[in-house]
């Protein structure tokens, strides 16, 4: 079976300490660039080995190059700065709520990709993989530019009509897409938030206030993936996994895939979707109705944002539940988001995040008899 696999995962694992505080001495110039990438070298190779001890099939970096799931990308692509305005974005958890506030960003030229990006990373990820384990990139999806910012991010001086704005950005994804397949990369992820935030009403509101319209937002944001993928190889899997914010155990938003839903599944032109299913805050397994059968669904039903174990018997029967609405052998099994979208991680130890794989691991070949 190719992926996505029985048993996968989303993409982030934890960093260990020694990487933590490598990264703060690199800031403070204590250490150059090229003891920072030694030291992520190491701990890249012992997370890889940790992915095949916990038995998955794939593999990803951690994302331990990076500061954050979606911001090193986007910075990286031609056309886009940082911003001298700090996004506000408010998470909640069981204690409470806490702000979030990284960088904006801004387009201030045409968008387009100068250079492949991450393509040392996957490289490096590819070279060190074993025989029969899938090397996995994950990237954030287009809509994630445009997304938190709006017209208001996009210079209407580079872009008067955003229509030049989407098909430059749908490009850029295309040439990336195109180079990471020339590198080797067969297991493609988008990670998008917007298409699981835009469930919630008050993130349709959010969308209001910036001048959008949360009514066809969602189907903007399809229409823009789909035209990066438009031109992909056959031989390279695509996914997305929608999540609702993931911070240091937190979240952003809250509804059922049901307002999205039959645009995502019916339009959106991936091979898989991984979802978030681990509590009440997604929803039930109904907006599943509308996924074709010739996609498969990845049901997120093992927390990243706690470390207390599911137990597995209440995971099959989720699974066994999930399945009245789309047939058993489309359905997988992961966590319902990373280990660490950013560099904080969350609420977890090492342990815990190995015991959540293997978990999965075992659950997965309980149910379909292997993974």
């Amino acid at each position: 079976m190719g992926p996505p696999f029985r048993a996968d995962h989303v993409g982030s694992l934890l960093r260990p300490p020694v990487l933590r505080d490598a990264r703060r001495r690199r800031e403070s110039g204590e250490i150059n660039a090229e003891q920072l990438r030694a030291v992520e070298d190491d701990a890249i190779r012992d997370v890889i080995k940790m992915q095949r001890v916990a038995g998955l099939s794939s593999a990803t970096d951690g994302e331990f190059r990076r500061a954050s799931w979606h911001m090193d990308f986007i910075y990286a692509l031609g056309g886009i700065s940082k911003s001298d305005e700090r996004l506000h974005v408010k998470f909640h958890n069981l204690a409470g709520d806490l702000e979030f506030s990284p960088p904006g960003l801004q387009v201030d030229g045409k968008v387009r990709l100068d250079e492949p990006i991450f393509a040392s990373h996957f490289e490096f990820l590819k070279s060190h993989v074993d025989p029969g384990v899938t090397p996995k990139l994950t990237i954030p999806s287009p809509s994630m530019v445009y997304y938190r910012g709006g017209r208001a991010a996009v210079s209407e001086t580079v872009y008067p009509d955003l229509e030049e704005f989407f098909a430059d950005l749908s490009a850029a994804y295309a040439a990336q897409v195109s180079a990471m397949h020339g590198l080797g990369c067969r297991y493609l992820q988008l990670d998008d938030t917007s298409l699981a935030y835009l469930n919630d009403p008050a993130q349709r509101e959010l969308v209001a206030r910036m001048g959008g319209d949360p009514d066809t937002q969602h189907v903007r944001n399809i229409a823009t993936m789909n035209a990066a993928l438009a031109g992909r190889p056959d031989d390279l899997t695509v996914t997305t996994h929608l999540c609702r914010g993931n911070f240091r155990s937190s979240w952003v938003a809250s509804g059922s895939y049901e307002f999205v839903a039959e645009a995502l599944f019916g339009e959106l032109a991936v091979d898989g979707f991984f979802l978030e299913f681990d509590d009440e805050r997604s929803g039930g397994f109904e907006p599943l109705r509308f996924v074709p059968k010739d996609k498969k669904v990845v049901l997120g039903l093992v927390t990243t944002k706690r470390p207390e174990l599911e137990d597995p018997d209440v995971l099959v029967r989720r699974i066994e539940e999930a399945s009245q609405y789309v047939d058993i052998d489309q359905l997988c099994l992961s966590p319902q988001c990373g280990f660490s979208s950013t560099e904080e991680g969350n609420d977890l130890t090492p342990d815990d995040q190995l015991r959540k794989l293997e978990l999965i691991v075992a659950t997965a070949d309980r149910v379909w008899g292997g993974h």
